[in-house]
C-alpha cells in the first residue's frame, strides 16, 4: 500500500500572512516540517498541496527550488485539493498534515499509520478526542474514504476542513490514538505571532538538532512553563473552531437547504463569523441571543415589526385567538373584517384576497391580473419575490434583476419557456417603460414597487398610471415593504396615485404571517375563475394580528413616529460623517433609511461597521428598518459607537492604508489605541 503524506499549505493566511515561509536558523517552517517528516519509516512520499493562484506563486517557486514535491489545486475547496493530489500520486493511504505544524513528530505519525494498517481501519487519528498538543495533529484515511467524502461533502465547511464530514456522522467509526497524559491544552501550532515566538524558542533551544522528539519538548516545557504560556490565550484549532451559534448554523446548513428560509437572515450576509444568528427572545427593538446576551437591534430586518418586537396589544389578541383555536372546519370571521378594513382604507378597491408571504401574494396578484387582462407578459420594476414568473427575467439576461435589490439570482429550476414573458424597467425611467410597452405588444401588467430608496421624479407614478389606463394594462403596486410605514395603508396614498391591485405584507401583521392582495372588484373577481387556494391562508392568527396592528397604528399614528425617527437617523448620519470628514450618500427614504460611502471601499467599510458595532452588542449595518422604538434616546449608544467607528475609518483614509477585503480586521492592533 502506497502511503502518501499530503500537507496542505498556503502563503496567504488571514491571521499571519506568509507564516509558512518564516525562517528559523536559516530554514523555513515548511522546510523544517518536511525534513522532520522525512524521518518517518511508514511514509512513502511527502507532497505539499497548495492553491493554484498568483498569491501562492512564491510558495510554488520555493518547493520547485528545493525539489520538494507539490500539487496545485483549488484554494477554498481543500478537500478537492487533497483528493486530486492523492489521485496524482496513486495513494492507497492518505496522511493529512497541515503546514502550520512544524513540530510534527514522525514517531507519532508512524504510530497512527501503524494502528491504521493493523486495525484495517478506514480512518485513524489522534484528534478524536485530542490529547496531544495542538500542532501534532495527524489524520490517516484510506483513499476510498477520501473519495467517498469528496463525492458526498456538499457544504463549504466540510470542503475547507477535509475530514469534518465524518466527525459528526455516527455512520463512521473514528479510530483514535491517545497520549498517556492529556496535553491538548498546549499549543505548538502557528497561527499568531506569539505562536511563532514559542516555536522559534523551541528550535533555538535544540539547535542545530532539528530532529528532537515530542518527549524532548515536554521536558523543556516542564522546565520552562512560563515560556510555553505565551500563546495560551488562543483556542486550539482556532481557524476551524467556531462558536456555539456558528455550530448551530453549521448544523442548519446540513439539515436545511440554504441554511434557513430567508436569504436576508443568512448570517454570512452580515459578517463571515461571529454573528449571533439565533434568538432566544425579542422585545421592542432589543434581541437576546441563545446565551441571553441583549442586543440593540439597529437593523430590524426584514422590516416586519414596525410596532416593535413582541407588541403587548397584538400578542394579547393573538393568544386569545390561539386559545379559541386558530383553525377549524369553519372560516374565521376576522378574514371578513380585515378585508372590509383594508377596502375602507383604500376607497379605490373593492375586494381582497389573503396569503401568508409576500412572494405568495405577489404571485396571486399576477395570476389574477393575467386572468383579467388575457395577456401573459409583464413589465416590472423592483423586487417581487422568489417565484418563477419573477426569476424568469434572468433567463434571457442573467443581470436583469441586478438593479432590483438582489443581484446574481440564479434561474435553476425556472422553466425556460418563461424566457420572454417578463421585462424589467428602471425606476424614474418613464420613456424606457413607454418604449418597452410599445415594443412588446402583449404586456398586460405593470408590476412595481411604489418607492424604495429614491423618490419619484417628474410625475413618474402619474405618468405610469395614465399610460396603463390608456393601454388597458393592469397596474400592480407591490407594497409588501412600503405599506403602512408612511401612511395608514399604502405609500401610494401619499402620491395620490391609485393602482388596480395593491399587495401588502411585512408591517401588516407586525411579525405575524399575513399578506393581502386588494384590488378593483372588476379585476379581483377573476380570482374565482382561477384556482387560488391554500390551507394555511385560512389561519386565524394572521387576520387577528393584522386587525390589531392597524388599530394600534391608527391610535398612535405610527407613520408620523416612523417619519420623525427616520428623519432624525438620517440627520445624525450626515452630522457624524461631516464631523469625521467622511463622504457618505444618504438615501431619500425615511422608513428604511440607508447610507453608503462614496469611496470604492464601501463594502469593506459596511462589513467593518457591523463587526465593530457587534463588539458593543449593537446589531448594525448601513440601513435600518425604522420602528416606533428607534427614537433618539434608544439610539443614543448606537450613534456614540458609530462616531468611534467613523473616526477609525477616517484614520484609515488619512493614513493612506492600502485597504483590501478583510485587511481592516488584520490591523486590529492599530485600532486598540483608539478604544
Amino acid at each position: 500500500m502506497k502511503k502518501i503524506a499530503i500537507i496542505q499549505a498556503r502563503i496567504n493566511s488571514k491571521r499571519l500572512p506568509g507564516k509558512v515561509l518564516f525562517k528559523i536558523n536559516g530554514k523555513t517552517l515548511v522546510e523544517l516540517l518536511y525534513l522532520r517528516l522525512k524521518k518517518s519509516k511508514n511514509i512513502d512520499k511527502i507532497v505539499f498541496a497548495i492553491p493554484n493562484n498568483k498569491e501562492n506563486l512564491l510558495l510554488k517557486n520555493f518547493f520547485k527550488k528545493k525539489s520538494i514535491p507539490y500539487f496545485l489545486g483549488d484554494e477554498k475547496n481543500v478537500l478537492d485539493r487533497y483528493y486530486k493530489t492523492a489521485v496524482k500520486f496513486n495513494a492507497d493511504i492518505v496522511v493529512r498534515i497541515t503546514a502550520d505544524c512544524p513540530l510534527i513528530d514522525f514517531k507519532i505519525v508512524d504510530k497512527v499509520i501503524t494502528k491504521h494498517i493493523k486495525t484495517k481501519s478506514s480512518f485513524t487519528t489522534n484528534t478524536a478526542p485530542a490529547t496531544f498538543p495542538d500542532g501534532l495533529d495527524v489524520q490517516v484515511s484510506s483513499f476510498q474514504l477520501l473519495k467517498y467524502i469528496w463525492k458526498n461533502a456538499k457544504f463549504l465547511y466540510d470542503k475547507e476542513h477535509v475530514f469534518t464530514f465524518i466527525y459528526d456522522n455516527p455512520k463512521f467509526k473514528l479510530n483514535n490514538i491517545k497520549s498517556k497524559i492529556d496535553y491538548s491544552l498546549q499549543r505548538w501550532t502557528i497561527d499568531e505571532k506569539k505562536d511563532f515566538i514559542l516555536i522559534k524558542y523551541i528550535f533555538d533551544f535544540f539547535y542545530p538538532n532539528i530532529y528532537f522528539k515530542y518527549e524532548d519538548i515536554i521536558k523543556l516545557m516542564n522546565k520552562n512553563p512560563k515560556k510555553f504560556s505565551i500563546n495560551k490565550e488562543y483556542v486550539r484549532n482556532a481557524g476551524s473552531k467556531i462558536s456555539d451559534t456558528e455550530k448551530i448554523w453549521h448544523r442548519a446548513k446540513k439539515a436545511i437547504a440554504g441554511g434557513n428560509s430567508l436569504l436576508s437572515k443568512n448570517p454570512e450576509i452580515f459578517i463571515n463569523k461571529g454573528w449571533p444568528t439565533y434568538f432566544l427572545k425579542a422585545k421592542d427593538c432589543n434581541v437576546w441571543d441563545l446565551n441571553n446576551k441583549k442586543y440593540l437591534d439597529a437593523i430590524m430586518t426584514p422590516g416586519t415589526n414596525l410596532l416593535g418586537y413582541s407588541n403587548n396589544e397584538i400578542n394579547k389578541k393573538v393568544i386569545t385567538s390561539i386559545n379559541n383555536s386558530n383553525m377549524s372546519t369553519f372560516n374565521a370571521i376576522e378574514e371578513v373584517e380585515l378585508a372590509e378594513k383594508l377596502i375602507s382604507i383604500h376607497s379605490w378597491s373593492g375586494m381582497a384576497k389573503f396569503a401568508k408571504t409576500g412572494g405568495e401574494a405577489n404571485t396571486i396578484a399576477i395570476r389574477i391580473a393575467r386572468a383579467a387582462s388575457g395577456k401573459d407578459k409583464i413589465a416590472f420594476c423592483g423586487y417581487h419575490g422568489w417565484h418563477d414568473w419573477y426569476l424568469s427575467a434572468n433567463i434571457k439576461n442573467k443581470n436583469s434583476l441586478n438593479s432590483h435589490l438582489l443581484s446574481d439570482l440564479d434561474t435553476k429550476g425556472v422553466p425556460n419557456n418563461l424566457k420572454n414573458s417578463i421585462f424589467s424597467f428602471k425606476y424614474n425611467d418613464f420613456d424606457g417603460l413607454k418604449k418597452l410597452i410599445n415594443k412588446e405588444k402583449e404586456i398586460g401588467i405593470v408590476m412595481m414597487e411604489v418607492v424604495r430608496n429614491i423618490q419619484p421624479e417628474s410625475n413618474f407614478l402619474k405618468k405610469i398610471r395614465n399610460l396603463c389606463t390608456q393601454k388597458k394594462i393592469i397596474l400592480i403596486f407591490d407594497e409588501c415593504t412600503s405599506g403602512f410605514r408612511t401612511s395608514l395603508g399604502g405609500i401610494h396614498k401619499n402620491y395620490k396615485v391609485n393602482p388596480d391591485i395593491a399587495v401588502f405584507g411585512k408591517a401588516l401583521g407586525n411579525g405575524y404571517p399575513i399578506t393581502a392582495v386588494i384590488g378593483k372588484s372588476k379585476i379581483m373577481k377573476y380570482a374565482s375563475k382561477s384556482f387560488i387556494s391554500s390551507t394555511y391562508w385560512t389561519d386565524r392568527i394572521g387576520y387577528v394580528a393584522a386587525l390589531q396592528t392597524i388599530k394600534t397604528m391608527e391610535k398612535i399614528k405610527s407613520w408620523n413616529i416612523i417619519k420623525k425617527n427616520g428623519h432624525n437617523i438620517k440627520q445624525k448620519w450626515v452630522k457624524l460623517a461631516k464631523k469625521n470628514n467622511l463622504e457618505i450618500i444618504v438615501s431619500d427614504s425615511e422608513f428604511i433609511p440607508s447610507f453608503n460611502f462614496a469611496k470604492d471601499k464601501k463594502n469593506i467599510y459596511k462589513n467593518f461597521i457591523t463587526k465593530e458595532m457587534l463588539k458593543y452588542n449593537i446589531l448594525a449595518s448601513n440601513y435600518i428598518f425604522v420602528s416606533i422604538y428607534h427614537t433618539n434616546k434608544k439610539l443614543d449608544k448606537y450613534f456614540k459607537i458609530l462616531d468611534i467607528v467613523f473616526r477609525k475609518i477616517n484614520l484609515f483614509e488619512n493614513n493612506q492604508y492600502d485597504i483590501k477585503p478583510n485587511q481592516l480586521i488584520l490591523k486590529r492592533a492599530f485600532f486598540k489605541r483608539l478604544n
